[in-house]
């Protein structure tokens, strides 16, 4: 399974990371969870990978969204 995670800095912004590596940082938290969504959506459609996607919560990750099985569609990118 991909992990699209949420990441605080300590100035407060948000990035998105794949695994260990940042694909977008200084975000706002709303807009940061939107684009996280986004970027696992296209992942899942893309290439059909299960993919999750996960912010820290005060005691375990926090699951915003999680995408498996077969797209709607059918369909996978060849």
């Amino acid at each position: 399974m991909v992990t699209i995670s949420l990441k605080q800095s300590a100035a407060g912004d948000w990035s998105i990371c794949r695994y260990h590596v940042k694909l977008f940082g200084d975000l706002q938290l709303g807009p940061a969870i939107t684009l996280a969504r986004e970027v696992a959506r296209d992942e899942y459609r893309r290439m059909g990978h299960q993919v999750c996607v996960e912010m820290p919560g005060p005691v375990a990750a926090i699951v915003l969204a999680r995408y498996a099985g077969r797209p709607a569609d059918g369909t996978l990118a060849a």
